[in-house]
């Protein structure tokens, strides 16, 4: 991977993975796709961390998808395609699958995959300069079904085509109104906006929070009724550390500390 194209920054039960290649507008190379899912798993082994922040490492841009000039080579035909698209899609849904809380802190320029990695996030937030576009109408290229789920999950499935079949860029307004982005903040506050909701998250039952967001995973792959596993999940909670400390919270009338 590109000396520190990725990198973790930690701020006690926050960590941010900060994207930071602004010389392309963080367009991801193949290694940067390896290196998001390599530290994924890192943060996911990692206890202390709770929350987890994507952003670019500068107002410049959060990601510009996937590097163009990768693609001569790497996807050059549709067995190079492939093995790229496997990478690529495996950083995507490791995210999107992620235990813990994530949220992106969008400045400027969310598109292709670049806008991919943020509707993998529970949350998007964007300054009022942010600019989102999905363009493989515009390269010749049949978007990915789980990435097309995602996008029509949250914009609904008129949007979504209207999105894909012009490949025209939405500004954050209009982003904001169809339910493509969360917040819309005003650049000199983003960034306190987004740690501040971050931190809040961190005061939480962690047991509350994961399993709130496999529960909601599961409604949107398809799930009815609850299996044996969200079952147990459910039941499990009352086994808990943060069970037992949330109501001795409630009856001492006091704010819970949650481990």
């Amino acid at each position: 991977m590109e000396e520190q194209s990725l990198y973790i920054s930690k701020t006690g039960a926050v960590a941010t993975i900060v994207l930071n290649r602004p010389q392309k507008r963080n367009a991801f190379t193949l290694d940067m796709w390896i290196g998001l899912t390599a530290i994924l798993d890192q943060l996911e082994a990692d206890d202390e961390t709770k929350i987890v922040v994507i952003r670019g490492v500068d107002d410049t841009a959060f990601a510009a998808g996937a590097d163009i000039s990768e693609f001569l080579t790497h996807r050059s035909s549709a067995e190079k395609a492939k093995a790229y698209n496997d990478r690529s899609m495996e950083a995507v849904d490791r995210l999107h699958r992620f235990p813990k809380p994530t949220i992106a802190m969008i400045q400027k320029y969310a598109v292709g995959g670049g806008l991919d990695i943020a509707l993998s996030c529970d949350f998007r937030f964007s300054t009022g300069d942010g600019i989102f576009a999905i363009t493989p109408a515009k390269l010749g290229i049949v978007y990915n079904l789980t990435s097309t789920k995602r996008l029509v999950d949250l914009v609904g499935p008129s949007k979504a085509k209207e999105i894909l079949y012009t490949a025209n860029a939405l500004d954050a307004a209009e982003a904001y109104r169809i339910g493509l982005i969360d917040h819309l903040y005003e650049k000199d506050e983003i960034m306190e906006k987004t740690y501040e909701f971050a931190q809040l998250l961190t005061e939480r039952s962690q047991v509350s929070l994961r399993g709130t967001k496999q529960m909601v995973q599961a409604i949107l792959d398809g799930h009815t009724e609850e299996d044996e596993r969200i079952a147990r999940m459910v039941l499990q909670s009352f086994d808990s550390d943060d069970y037992k400390e949330g109501v001795q919270a409630f009856l001492e009338k006091r704010k819970p500390h949650f481990r």
